[in-house]
């Protein structure tokens, strides 16, 4: 399947991960699908270098308001097509009138006592330069005990050659024991239901990092909760999707009982390099963006990667998650985040479900991580990623992946508020089976 293929950087492009380790910079902007705002002219499609952005069409079978489009007309056709048969995908999407009070506090959480200091020796290679705070945590995971209510800290597959090389367990051991230093159970707002704003305190980048949690607000308060991480797309926030189409998002989180968490990534791509110029198909396009990576950019993505982990170890830390229900989404840059964080820290997750961002390559990515991962594809069918994410889904099918593929006529944007009922529906049916 080409996992294992000796794809190699110049002695250049190493030399700057070499200096990323060492970089003191301030983190700049990067995003893999582009960083501009999305555009909202109606009367054509603007793509931008990476697809990101609600971008408007009067052709498509919704008219786009923001970066996740809008909400769907009755008669906008889905096709799905996977190696478990045939799936008709929701052609339209309904906003649900459910509140979204919080018990607790609605505004600002912090997840924890600001300023919690760390203690331990700074792991070479890790993220960021982060120190390991439990004894016995870092690369490999030797000391650490098995905690039952957390993936273990193990990881199989080769390095993403398309990302960074952050080595997973260390990263995973570091998020984990930022997570236990901070933990406050006396904290307002500790396991609180409903919608709310939280921050973290990420020693990398010196400053309290927002995350978008959404808890059912008829949790009662002690149930394991199944889990949906979302990634969103260049030129957007942790908040811009959930708060579109009448936070249709947070209603399908209240509606099929999960707990909902956005992160930002910081800056950057959530790790991946990829961008529209080298959707799957494309290994020469990937080779060429590959080259482009500078020390800044490879730190402003290490952080972004990081980001995401322990903004996921934070909410595992807070509240009871039923580990194998954990899934993980994400639009344009966001689908290249849920390739690449679903590759590479496969061990958290039970499904995925990229949306219009075929981000990710035959060769140098771990597809044996994928194995007992179920994957569902979606894409529009006005989208310049179209003919990657087609290829993509026959190879997957090919292959003898657990996929599904759904296309809906719509265009980038657009397609968002169509698919995402049939991303719930398709993580209740992992989580069934």
């Amino acid at each position: 399947m080409g996992s294992n293929a000796p794809l190699t950087r110049s002695a250049t492009t190493q030399n700057c991960r070499l200096l990323a380790l060492c970089c003191v910079s301030s983190v700049l902007g990067f995003a893999a699908c582009g960083s501009e705002p999305p555009s909202s002219d109606g009367d054509s499609e603007a793509v931008t270098d990476g697809g990101d952005g609600p971008v408007s069409s009067s052709s498509s079978a919704a008219t786009s308001l923001g970066m996740g489009g809008a909400q769907a007309s009755a008669n906008s056709a889905a096709t799905a097509t996977g190696s478990a048969g045939n799936s008709s995908g929701t052609a339209a999407t309904t906003a649900l009138t459910t509140g979204s009070t919080t018990n607790g506090s609605a505004a600002e959480v912090a997840a924890s006592s600001e300023g919690a200091t760390t203690s331990g020796a700074t792991t070479a290679g890790g993220s960021g330069g982060v120190a390991a705070v439990s004894s016995g945590t870092g690369a490999g995971g030797t000391g650490e005990q098995p905690n039952a209510d957390k993936p273990p800290l193990e990881q199989p597959g080769a390095p993403i050659y398309f990302g960074t090389t952050l080595d997973p367990v260390t990263v995973m051991s570091e998020a984990r024991a930022r997570a236990e230093a901070q933990a406050d159970p006396e904290a307002p707002g500790w396991r609180a239901t409903g919608d709310q704003h939280r921050t973290y305190h990420f020693d990398a980048t010196n400053r309290d990092e927002p995350f978008r949690l959404y808890v059912p607000t008829d949790w009662d308060g002690e149930s394991k909760l199944p889990l949906v991480m979302f990634l969103h797309g260049a030129g957007s926030n942790q908040n811009t999707y959930l708060d579109q189409n009448n936070q249709l998002m947070l209603n399908l989180a209240q509606e099929h009982g999960f707990l909902l968490v956005s992160a930002l990534g910081v800056e950057g791509a959530y790790g991946n390099f990829l961008r529209l110029s080298a959707p799957f198909g494309n290994q020469a396009g990937a080779e060429e963006l590959m080259a482009q990576v500078t020390a800044e950019s490879e730190r402003v993505n290490e952080l972004s990667e990081t980001d995401v982990i322990n903004v996921l170890e934070v909410v595992l830390e807070e509240y009871p998650i039923d580990l194998t229900a954990i899934f993980l989404t994400g639009h344009s840059m966001g689908s290249g985040g849920a390739w690449y964080i679903g590759g590479k820290y496969s061990v958290y997750f039970k499904a995925i479900a990229p949306m219009s961002g075929p981000f990710v390559q035959e060769s140098g990515y771990p597809w044996d991580n994928l194995r007992d991962v179920s994957i569902l594809v979606t894409e529009g069918t006005q989208t310049p990623s179209l003919e990657g994410s087609q290829l993509l889904a026959e190879w997957l099918v090919d292959n003898g992946f657990d996929s599904e593929y759904i296309e809906v006529n719509a265009d980038h944007g657009g397609m968002v508020p169509l698919v995402l009922p049939d991303v719930f529906d398709f993580f209740d049916e992992a989580r069934s089976n």
